[in-house]
């Protein structure tokens, strides 16, 4: 159990400190996951920055991931899920377009005016305050990759099971402080899982700790 996203940050900071693979950068995922970003970037002694992605739910259950599609565009599908619930192409189409949009506009939000973002060659390690299914990140991942990055790693707190082996085959490496077998949501490993607001998530990527 993690006091709060610092705390959690610290963790998984030791766990990554411990097998140090060179990142150039590490990229949070907003908002909540910049608390920890900013903690384990400080700890590496490199930049930190963002990268976005959004789920695309299913009618009626928004929750229930039929994929994810990363600010450029960048998709995931869970092919079998659309092919189980019989979801027409028409609407996965539609709500991917309309989720990149939102994730666009995201990542132009948290960015402001700096340059975009060049991955080209770098090795870059996502983080995020942790992952239940995996969808969002596998966007990301697949966003960096397509965006040239050399190597892209992801490290949270704490995952489901499930998440990790679908992102075991998408990343170049997945570490985890904690992966317990009864995941139902991230919050319930967090003594204090405060949403994280737009001014405190700017603080956390403007600058590094003193």
């Amino acid at each position: 159990m993690f006091r709060n996203r610092t705390h959690a940050g610290e963790e998984l900071a030791a766990v990554v400190r411990d097998h140090d693979r060179g990142f150039d950068v590490v990229l949070a995922v907003p908002r909540g996951g910049l608390p920890v970003g900013r903690v384990v970037a400080d700890a590496l002694g490199v930049p930190l920055d963002v990268v976005v992605a959004r789920k695309i739910g299913a009618r009626g259950n928004p929750e229930l991931a039929l994929g994810a599609v990363a600010s450029d565009g960048t998709t995931w599908l869970n092919e079998s899920l659309i092919d189980d619930l019989g979801v027409a192409e028409s609407y996965v189409a539609r709500e991917a377009d309309r989720e990149r949009a939102t994730a666009a506009e995201k990542l132009d939000r948290y960015r402001g005016d700096r340059p975009p973002l060049d991955v080209a060659g770098k090795r870059v390690l996502i983080v995020d305050d942790g992952i239940a299914t995996g969808a969002t990140t596998t966007a990301c991942v697949r966003q960096l990759r397509n965006a040239g990055a050399e190597y892209v790693a992801v490290a949270v707190p704490v995952a489901s099971p499930s998440a990790v082996e679908r992102l075991a085959d998408e990343a170049d490496a997945v570490s985890c402080v904690d992966t317990p077998p009864h995941f139902s949501a991230v919050g319930q490993f967090y003594d204090s899982f405060e949403q994280v607001s737009d001014e405190e998530a700017g603080r956390h990527l403007g600058a590094a700790r003193e």
